[in-house]
């Protein structure tokens, strides 16, 4: 075995040792009635850092239905949202019936995650996401991005805030083009920003 894959058999290893003691801990909280909402969002918390490790170690190339993704991602990026205290978001999906990506869901909710959360961050109180004909498009009306930032937005640690690492939408890029997809993003003509996902046919 290759030390990369020892590598990540050994993080899959310690990783599910913390997912476990958090999954405990929301066990416990989820007896206490006023406590059970958090302890729920505790579990999917866990449950999503699962699915990430798990796609981490998948090689087969496989087809995944975006719909049960979009609404996976939407229910952590409210988690989020609501463990964080921020303004609530108004999230809408419109998805062609049976609409296919290629490869793992964890990996694609790791995207539309990235992209719900930053759209957030960036001050959006209303986010939509719409897929057909091979096109996922994610709209926000918040502040949109500084036109000096908009060439190396998918770059690493390429942020408009100080405070974040910059890797989500570099992370978001990798997934997309490892995938046999392009990822492209631009201000929308009135307010907010626009990250359009296009499969190659």
């Amino acid at each position: 075995m290759e030390t990369e894959d020892l590598t990540i058999e050994g993080l899959s290893h310690d990783l599910s040792s913390v997912f476990q003691t958090v999954a405990d801990i929301a066990e416990l909280l989820s007896a206490d009635p006023q406590w059970r909402p958090f302890a729920a969002r505790l579990e999917r918390s866990v449950e999503r850092g699962q699915r990430i490790v798990n796609s981490i170690r998948e090689t087969s190339r496989s087809l995944a239905e975006l719909s049960p993704v979009i609404s996976g991602a939407i229910q952590f990026a409210q988690d989020f949202i609501e463990s964080s205290r921020r303004r609530p978001v108004v999230f809408t999906a419109e998805v062609q019936d049976g609409f296919p990506v290629p490869g793992s869901p964890a990996a694609w909710e790791r995207v539309l995650v990235n992209l719900l959360l930053n759209s957030a961050q960036a001050g959006a109180e209303h986010i939509s996401i719409t897929a057909s004909d091979g096109r996922i498009v994610i709209r926000d009306d918040g502040r949109g991005i500084a036109e000096s930032v908009l060439p190396r937005i998918f770059e690493p640690h390429v942020s408009t805030r100080s405070s974040a690492s910059g890797l989500g939408l570099s992370i978001v890029r990798d997934i997309v083009e490892k995938n046999g997809g392009r990822v492209t993003a631009r201000n929308a003509p009135q307010r907010g920003a626009e990250f359009e996902i296009v499969f190659s046919r």
